[in-house]
């Protein structure tokens, strides 16, 4: 493993420690924003230092056995000892890798948070719109495969069964880490289900993942938004509800507008659509953030722009091709099925090697410094 890596980790056992003795000072005890804010960085840093001492456990168990296969040991030892070689040397691999994603994800603050999902039908009309459909069935299905717990928020339905819109949240430490890369253009290339003439069409759905903000990063002034009340309507604009119950928010300095029908009730309805305002004003700063930040920083793979075509689900080929690091599956029912956990390592994979090159060398420039 990288030196730097490893000298990073010790800067970490050495700041735990001075928590440690921070947190036994009266002061600090008396102060209660303080303490809770070093106790919640204690049990960070406990989490993350686990993995290492036990990387440097498995070192010495190693280095003791590299002994014993040096010596003038029996035969019978040595072979015990060189078979628990090969298997703490592969315990040691996968270790390093765990603790290089760790290394990366340092510096990332979105890292374990729950996210927003927007899937909206683009050019392709009805077609975009079912396949929009589609693309939600699959996000559910993976998410349940990692654990992940999925909710509705809100959804523009067709009469033909699609969605011009849908939004849901997925929730779980390993939200944000699955489903970043998901952001971008999708385009499906299949002869439709309203097409006679057998012809393929090329139709295209958008999505957006975007972080679930903490209070502290969006505030948001009563006197910026304007909430409009009124009925649900169901496909092809039918009323579904008697009562006022969906909400509509304006935030009137972006003209950012939220809707939301999921719900029979009027103040759940408006709790969903405030979460879905605040993910967007996230979002909306997060990208004018980027806009200020030197190209050749920018991550190899992207993971935000959502003008961008990622991903062509191609059916009569049976062919999913990820245009960002060109990899290409041949597994196209499988991956409708939820079944993207190989398409999502290959994308972690590429941009943690590509993370790794910069963060070493921002790592060397501050040692220096």
């Amino acid at each position: 493993m990288k030196e730097a890596i490893i000298k990073r980790f010790i800067q970490l056992e050495n700041r735990l420690l001075e928590i440690e003795k921070e947190l036994s000072q009266p002061e600090i005890v008396n102060d209660k924003i303080k303490y809770q804010n070093l106790s919640r960085e204690l049990g960070k840093l406990s989490q993350i230092l686990t993995t290492f001492r036990e990387y440097k456990q498995i070192n010495e168990e190693l280095d003791k056995l590299q002994s014993i296969l040096k010596s003038d040991e029996e035969a019978e030892i040595k072979k015990l000892a060189e078979e628990e070689w090969k298997e703490l040397t592969e315990k040691k691999k996968s270790l390093e890798e765990e603790l290089e994603t760790i290394f990366l994800e340092e510096e990332d603050p979105h890292a374990g948070r729950d996210i927003i999902v927007e899937i909206r039908a683009g050019t392709g009309g009805q077609e975009a719109s079912l396949f929009a459909a589609e693309l939600y069935r699959m996000y559910t299905k993976f998410a349940n495969r990692c654990g992940l717990r999925v909710e509705h928020i809100d959804s523009h339905p067709t009469e033909l069964g699609g969605f011009k819109e849908i939004i849901f949240s997925v929730q779980g430490s390993e939200a944000y880490r699955m489903f970043k890369f998901e952001s971008g253009v999708h385009r499906v290339q299949r002869v439709p289900v309203t097409e006679a003439g057998g012809r393929i069409h090329t139709s295209a759905v958008s999505v957006v993942v975007m972080p679930e903000p903490e209070d502290v990063e969006v505030e948001i002034d009563p006197k910026d938004i304007r909430i409009d009340v009124y009925r649900s309507s169901g496909p092809g604009g039918q009323s579904v509800n008697t009562t006022d119950s969906a909400v509509r928010i304006t935030h009137l300095p972006t003209n950012i507008v939220v809707t939301c029908q999921d719900e029979r009730s009027q103040l759940k309805n408006r709790a969903k659509a405030m979460r879905v305002l605040k993910a967007r004003l996230l979002d909306l700063k997060l990208k004018e953030q980027k806009t200020r930040i030197d190209q050749t920083r920018k991550s190899f793979i992207g993971t935000g722009d959502r003008s961008e075509k990622i991903r062509t689900y191609n059916f009569p080929q049976r062919r999913v091709t990820d245009h960002r690091i060109n990899f290409t599956l041949y597994k196209l029912e499988d991956v409708l099925e939820g079944n993207l956990l190989e398409l999502v390592k290959a994308l972690i994979k590429a941009e943690k090697e590509e993370k790794l090159k910069h963060r070493l060398a921002q790592f060397a420039n501050s040692e220096k410094n």
